[in-house]
This record gives C-alpha cells, sequence and structure tokens, in this order.
C-alpha cells in the first residue's frame, strides 16, 4: 500500500512523495508529483539555495523521502589510537560480541595494527585502512599502496576523512583520484563528505557536500597534461558515503535525526540527478559524528541513514556492539 508524505519550504507548494512497500530496509520510490507548475527540479533548487540547515528558529521543513536498499553499514574509525594490547583487548571484545547478522561491519585499525587485527579478529567483522594512494606503490616515503591493503587483507579504505582535508590538506581531486584507483584495484571505499561549522551556518551545507560528492562522481583531468579527464569512481557497487559533518566529529555535538536525514535525502537525490536513480537506490549513506550507544537508536530510525562511521565510540568493543545492533530499530522504523 503507498503511502503519501506532504511537505512544504518556506510556505511553498505542497510535494506529495508517492512511495511503495517497504524494499528491505527502505521503501521503495517511484515518483514525485507536485501539487501546481513547479517543477521537481526547482523544488530541489529551491532547497539547495535557501535551506539553511544550521536554523534552529524556522520552523518544519520540506524532506522528500527517497528510496533506496542495502544492508546496515557500521564501520569503526579507530584513528590514531591503540597500542598493541589495548587493541588485543578491544578484538576480544569484538569476537565474543553478539552482533545482528543483517549488518556489514568494518574496523580500520592503525596501519601498524592491521595485520594483528586480521589475524585474531573473528571473519564476521572486515578490516578496513585509514589512507591509501593514488596509484601502485614506489618511490612515496610514508604512503602505503591499495596493493599493500589487499596483501595483508583489508577489504575497504576510508577515504576523504575531515582530518585528511583540513589538518593533512587533501583536496577533492586529490581524494577522488585515491578512490578511483581503490576502486579500480577491487578495493571497498568509504567516501567521507562533511561541512564545517562556519559553511553550515551560512547555509552551505548542500554546497560543500555536493562538491565533494562531484569529486568521487564527476571527471577530473590528471596533473600531467594533456591526459584525457577520468571518470573518479569507476563504479558505485563498492563505494558507501559518509556523511560527517566536520563540527560534530570528536566534539560531543551531534546533528540531530531530523538535520541528518535532511542531508541523506539531498545527498540520494544528488546521486539520481548526476549518476543515476539505479546508483542512488543502491548506495548507503552512513551517518558519522560524536555517534554514540545512546543516540544511535534514534539516528537509525531514519529512514536515509544507511549505519554509522564511528569514532570514539568504536574503541569501545561493548558500546561498538550497542551501535551495530542499533539497526533493529531500523527495522522497528520500517
Amino acid at each position: 500500500m503507498a503511502a503519501v508524505v506532504s511537505t512544504s519550504l518556506n510556505g511553498g507548494a505542497a510535494i506529495s512523495s508517492h512511495l511503495t512497500q517497504f524494499s528491505g530496509l527502505r521503501k521503495s520510490f517511484l515518483k514525485l508529483e507536485s501539487s501546481n507548475s513547479n517543477s521537481t527540479q526547482s523544488f530541489f533548487q529551491n532547497i539547495d539555495s535557501h535551506l539553511r540547515l544550521a536554523s534552529a528558529n524556522k520552523g518544519c521543513r520540506s524532506v522528500v523521502t527517497m528510496a533506496g536498499s542495502g544492508k546496515f553499514f557500521v564501520g569503526g574509525n579507530w584513528k590514531c589510537n591503540g597500542t598493541k594490547d589495548s587493541i588485543s583487548k578491544l578484538v576480544s571484545d569484538l569476537n565474543s560480541a553478539t552482533l545482528e547478522s543483517d549488518v556489514d561491519v568494518v574496523v580500520a585499525p592503525p596501519f601498524v595494527y592491521i595485520d594483528q587485527v586480521n589475524n585474531s579478529l573473528s571473519g564476521r567483522i572486515e578490516i578496513a585502512a585509514q589512507n591509501s594512494w593514488t596509484g601502485k606503490g614506489g618511490a612515496f616515503t610514508g604512503e602505503i599502496s591499495v596493493e599493500q591493503l589487499k596483501d595483508i587483507g583489508c577489504k575497504w579504505v576510508i577515504l576523504g576523512h575531515s582530518e585528511r582535508r583540513h589538518v593533512i590538506g587533501e583536496d577533492d581531486q586529490f581524494i577522488g583520484k585515491k578512490a578511483a584507483y581503490a576502486l579500480s584495484e577491487g578495493l571497498g571505499v568509504i567516501a567521507c563528505i562533511g561541512e564545517l561549522l562556519e559553511e553550515r551556518e551560512a547555509g552551505k551545507t548542500f554546497d560543500v557536500c555536493f562538491k565533494q560528492m562531484k569529486a568521487y562522481a564527476g571527471k577530473f583531468r590528471h596533473t600531467v597534461s594533456p591526459s584525457p579527464p577520468v571518470d573518479a569512481v569507476p563504479s558505485w557497487d563498492k563505494i558507501v558515503i559518509a556523511y560527517e559533518p566536520v563540527w560534530a566529529i570528536g566534539t560531543g555535538k551531534v546533528a540531530t535525526p531530523e538535520q541528518a536525514q535532511e542531508v541523506h535525502v539531498a545527498l540520494r537525490d544528488w546521486l539520481s540527478k548526476n549518476v543515476s536513480a539505479e546508483v542512488a537506490s543502491k548506495t548507503r549513506i552512513i551517518y558519522g559524528g560524536s555517534v554514540n550507544g545512546g543516540n544511535c537508536a534514534e539516528l537509525a530510525k531514519q529512514e536515509d541513514i544507511d549505519g554509522f562511521l564511528v569514532g570514539g565510540a568504536s574503541l569501545k568493543g561493548p558500546e561498538f556492539a550497542t551501535i551495530i545492533n542499533s539497526v533493529t530499530s531500523k527495522k522497528v522504523a520500517a
């Protein structure tokens, strides 16, 4: 049976979104019908240009529920933390935890501990790296190649994290090249995007996130001219998008479920318009930014939040298990 959600933006025209029955964890999206002559495109352009997500006093905003499918995904980014002993304890906690079966779980240890984790962690959880180089290995001091990561058992790599962007100084094009190479070699990519606090306050959340998405999806030229343009993402089958508002990472501040859902809906619509409806439906969009055992259930209930990328809480085995198992909230909400 179809459900209808009527929404409006700044007193604008109502939009009816027709949704079919649930497919997996999310309803299947069919079409949008405008109640006046405005097109769906102009509706979303209106959102893009006028929606200021940081404002708390503008009342309820328009959210059109988009569709998709895909298994819940939870990643743990251990960043530059841990010792051999503490990681051994964390792995032991994860191995003894009872985890819901219908969740893809990935952890990203520091490079020097990947082999230790891979040799001791249950096969239920896959291993990710926290960075990779733009091509094959060679004379690149301090870097690590995709081939090396695969050789020690990595299935995924986190790219575009805000700490790589804003602390290390990586730009969109450089991150896009990393993603393109990792995907071409069969390594899954957790593609991070997100806005700074000042960008959110200036109403530029969508502009920033769409620009970062374009680096993954669009075309760019190699630095050596006149190389032909290449697709930054040759295939979306092994990519997970992680929306992480920079102001919420490690700060204890968390986007409200409604704020996160707004951005996730917009990202899925961007994929539909700029890549394909099929990719928009299949691609998992996860949330990161001070996710913990106390807030994960409410966030998981949002239809377009397909999982989490977890920082500090992933260093605590029992709490990380709670976040993984928040998929049960998703099922209840569905």
